[in-house]
């Protein structure tokens, strides 16, 4: 029984001594090392953060793409933060999904503003400018008439985009009025003959960047389609330019 106690005491010794003397050595010679928080740095910041703690940083990208989160912004890592690891672990910094989802761009013409609106809320899209029209019929009042992207166009989740919202004016009693034609999608130069052909003018012209559309496309009219105006209302036009 003596000698049983004896080697319990002796074992007991043992682990003390490692515990105080043998374990914290070892710590202190970098055998472990504990893992800095780099959670919401920048993918650079963070990984010159686990360098200089002697960890080499591994980008990986998160399952799902999510929106107005920057792809290079660090939302998880592994092992995580307070972990203690061997010095020269691999940690995995996961960042955004970089491919933003596409999507056909959806008919907003006739919808009333609110609407357009939602459906972009909900797309994950922006409405950057909400433009007005007269029209000469008060079931046109508030509705979309023209959106600066057709419709059926490949865009992605951020997108920005206009729209013109008719609003309600008397016609003139008397007053000749021509119906404005649709020239969305078309090229410049086919556009303008169209425009002609209606017997108006051709208004100002503007470009719009953009690297997911033809260049020299037609993608937005300013009165919008089908809004009656008189022989000299001007046809503003907007189209995409790959130069910025």
């Amino acid at each position: 029984m003596k000698k049983a106690g004896l080697i319990i005491f002796l074992l007991f010794g043992l682990l003390v001594v490692f515990d105080k003397l043998i374990m914290p050595f070892y710590i202190s010679q970098g055998s472990v090392k504990v893992v800095p928080d780099v959670h919401n740095m920048s993918y650079e910041e963070a990984s010159d953060r686990l360098r200089l703690a002697g960890f080499e940083a591994i980008k990986s990208y998160n399952v799902q793409y999510i929106s107005q989160i920057d792809s290079n912004i660090v939302l998880s890592q592994m092992p995580e933060a307070g972990e203690e690891v061997k010095p020269g672990r691999e940690v995995y910094l996961v960042v955004n999904k970089r491919v933003k989802p596409s999507f056909p761009m959806p008919d907003l013409l006739g919808r009333a503003e609110f609407d357009a609106r939602q459906m972009a809320y909900r797309m994950e899209m922006v409405i950057q400018d909400v433009l007005s029209t007269p029209v000469t019929t008060p079931e046109m009042d508030g509705l979309v008439v023209s959106q600066s992207i057709p419709a059926r166009t490949i865009v992605k989740s951020g997108t920005t985009f206009s729209v013109v919202v008719g609003r309600y004016q008397t016609a003139v009693e008397g007053a000749k009025t021509i119906a404005v034609p649709n020239v969305l999608g078309m090229s410049l130069a086919q556009a303008e003959r169209v425009i002609a052909d209606a017997a108006l003018p051709v208004g100002k012209i503007t470009t719009q960047f953009s690297t997911l559309l033809v260049p020299n496309t037609v993608i937005s009219q300013r009165p919008g389609v089908g809004i009656l105006v008189s022989a000299d209302q001007p046809v503003e036009l907007t189209v995409i330019t790959t130069e910025e």
